[in-house]
């Protein structure tokens, strides 16, 4: 079978504050911007993965979903309790020291795991935990 990652989803509250995050202190590069019907939906990815992108997405953007629906995923991302995403890096504590700069609430310090991985976890302006891992050198 033939089957990739494309996109995933991301919800955020302020998408210009999600833009400074994502694209001015990870480096992601834009690919895309679209308003609809009051929204906003940022399409971003990795210039090193021209086929994987994330989608910045307003909580609750599901057409299906009911005002309480909306107002259920608006809180749960204010306290920081949707998922985010898993990013590898070249360097942990490179990317942590930039990360950190940036005023980025810091969840994990770099840490050697003993699963084999060096990682650190930050949340994104809207609260969404990330974390970085670093695989071992081969």
């Amino acid at each position: 079978m033939d089957v990739k990652l494309k996109q995933c989803f991301i919800a955020v509250d302020d998408h210009d504050k999600a833009l400074a995050f994502y694209r001015d202190v990870l480096g992601l590069e834009v690919r895309n911007d679209v308003g609809f019907e009051g929204m906003r939906w940022v399409t971003l990815g990795s210039p090193l993965q021209p086929d994987v992108e994330i989608v910045l997405e307003p909580p609750g953007a599901n057409p299906d979903a009911s005002p309480a629906d909306r107002q259920a995923l608006a809180e749960l991302l204010a306290k920081g309790m949707l998922r985010g995403v898993i990013f590898t890096t070249e360097d942990c504590d490179a990317l942590y020291e930039r990360v950190r700069e940036s005023g980025a609430d810091v969840l994990q310090e770099p840490t050697d795991q003993p699963y084999g991985v060096r990682d650190c976890a930050f949340r994104d302006p809207a609260g969404n935990q990330l974390r970085f891992l670093q695989r071992p050198a081969q």
